[in-house]
């Protein structure tokens, strides 16, 4: 089963130093944090701030690729998570033919945050996601139970986030 989520917003992992994006359900009880890089937190950043830049970055590249040869993103699917690693599949349309396209969590939601195509993560994933990075990823973390850490996930609030800088 699928869950359409939202970001929410970017933090910053205070252990790690690395760039989170958080994704909730649309009821806002469940959240799925992805670890990224800083290049695509970058590209989430400047579209969730709506900033006008002067040239297309490479995700509106893609997304100009992908509209000139007459498709449209339908959706995005973070579908698997192996190894602390996620998984996920941009779906397309073009001429009544679906196409997916293999790629990194972090590029599917940038690309699909342009094109205003909604994000879903499979269920397998969500209830997956607790476990892999708080217990691998943020050390001191560890004196958490998966319960305590879901349920400080789930009531983030958008000013818990602070301004993310690039």
């Amino acid at each position: 089963m699928l869950v359409e989520m939202k970001v929410f917003g970017l933090a910053i992992d205070p252990v790690a130093g690395a760039p989170i994006v958080i994704l909730k359900d649309r009821d806002g009880k469940r959240a799925v944090p992805i670890w990224i890089g800083i290049f695509e937190a970058s590209a989430i950043a400047t579209q969730l701030e709506k900033i006008d830049l002067s040239r297309p970055m490479t995700h509106d590249l893609l997304l100009n690729a992908i509209t000139s040869l007459r498709a449209r993103i339908t959706r995005i699917v973070i579908n698997d998570l192996k190894n602390n690693t996620f998984f996920a599949t941009i779906h397309l349309e073009q001429n009544g033919a679906e196409l997916l396209i293999d790629s990194r969590p972090s590029d599917a939601i940038a690309v699909a945050l342009r094109a205003s195509a909604p994000i879903f993560v499979d269920e397998t994933v969500v209830e997956k996601s607790m476990d892999v990075h708080f217990t691998k990823q943020t050390g001191d973390l560890k004196k958490y139970t998966k319960e305590e850490l879901r349920e400080f996930l789930e009531n983030l609030a958008p000013e818990d986030f602070g301004k993310y800088k690039m």
